[in-house]
């Protein structure tokens, strides 16, 4: 395995009720090819600061993030554009995503033209997708509130793969869906992962779905990393009391 992407001590405050909040504290991790990486935390940990972060979305304060070796941070221009082919999202609420003005199609198409490809070509490519996904050619043609919310996130992700990324982040992907469809978008998101050696980025506070999809896991608190290892020894032996609590609470909630 290489390493694709490298986030080393990055750091973010924010002003809250006039005091200096740090939202993420110096943390360091990396991606590998072909990996899915957890980040688990309740809300407010920090995970969709870093998120942004390596999305161009927000500036760090202090720190680097490195995409093949390139630091992310110094792209500007067409550089800045190509970064998005490489590091595509997947949303929580999926018909939010969508422009609710335009077709299914006309939206997973609109990203291949943003990036070049012609009218006919991304035509061709729209309907790969759509099988790769496994919806039906007419979901082309309807619109976001025409479908269901597994249809929707379905098509969401087809979107996502148009430019061929390197690295899909799905920002609690599955957490809007009922449990049936969650499962099947979790089988998706897992042939993907196989059959395109595709790196994942899952921002999650399911800890059964991070160890049933991930490689790796971190567990993120109050901006910093407490904890991190293989889904297994996390959560079959965790040692940070933070990890512990979230674990008991996710026994709890079964």
């Amino acid at each position: 395995m290489d390493t694709i992407l490298e986030v080393k001590n990055l750091s973010k405050q924010f002003y809250k009720n006039k005091k200096l909040f740090t939202a993420v504290n110096a943390i360091s991790f990396t991606l590998q090819r072909g990996e899915c990486l957890g980040i688990v935390g309740e809300s407010g940990c920090g995970k969709s600061t870093t998120v942004k972060m390596i999305t161009h979305l927000l500036k760090p304060d202090e720190g680097d993030i490195f995409l093949n070796g390139t630091d992310i941070q110094k792209l500007r221009g067409k550089s800045l554009k190509q970064l998005y082919t490489q590091i595509q999202m997947v949303f929580q609420a999926p018909q939010d995503s969508f422009d609710p003005r335009q077709t299914l199609g006309k939206s997973i198409m609109e990203s291949m033209r943003n990036h070049g490809a012609g009218k006919k070509e991304a035509k061709k490519r729209l309907g790969e997708l759509l099988q790769q996904v496994e919806l039906p050619a007419e979901i082309a043609d309807r619109y976001p509130n025409q479908v269901s919310g597994g249809q929707c996130q379905r098509s969401a992700i087809a979107r996502a793969l148009a430019v061929n990324p390197k690295i899909l982040i799905c920002d609690e992907a599955t957490s809007a869906l009922d449990v049936t469809v969650q499962a099947q978008i979790i089988e998706l998101l897992k042939r993907l992962q196989k059959e395109m050696n595709l790196s994942i980025l899952l921002i999650s506070h399911d800890l059964a779905l991070v160890q049933y999809l991930c490689d790796h896991v971190i567990v993120m608190y109050q901006g910093n990393i407490v904890e991190e290892g293989t889904p297994e020894r996390v959560i079959n032996t965790p040692e940070n009391d933070y990890t512990k609590m979230l674990i008991e609470a996710a026994m709890l909630g079964q």
